[in-house]
């Protein structure tokens, strides 16, 4: 077993926003992203990965696939490996994201098994 406090991965800083990697196992990495208002994150994929992002503080705009949705504390967000992704803290106060990349087996896997 692993214990671990979100809040002690809580880092932020003026110049963009953070990452900081809680766990890598395997398929699987989670991490949390920490921004101050006005910082972003770009508009990006991740091909051949599920992406669950809990939201543990603040509230922002989240964009997949060109969709805007306005999220805040406590919320819970997936994102498909085809839809693409951007965030932007859009807020007055921090806000940090708990994200889990949980990658699957490529096609040609599966036809293996």
């Amino acid at each position: 077993m692993e214990k671990n406090s979100v809040k002690s991965y809580m880092e932020y800083s003026e110049e963009r926003f953070t990452k900081r990697v809680m766990y890598k196992k395997g398929e699987t990495t989670a991490f949390v992203l920490n921004f101050l208002p006005g910082q972003q994150l770009p508009i990006h994929k991740h091909p051949g990965t599920e992406v669950y992002i809990f939201v543990v503080t603040g509230t922002g705009t989240i964009v997949i696939d060109g969709k805007y949705s306005e999220v805040s504390e406590a919320d819970l967000i997936h994102v498909n490996s085809e839809e693409e992704m951007s965030f932007k803290n859009n807020g007055n106060e921090p806000v940090s994201l708990y994200v889990v990349l949980s990658k699957y087996p490529n096609e040609n896997y599966a036809k293996n098994i």
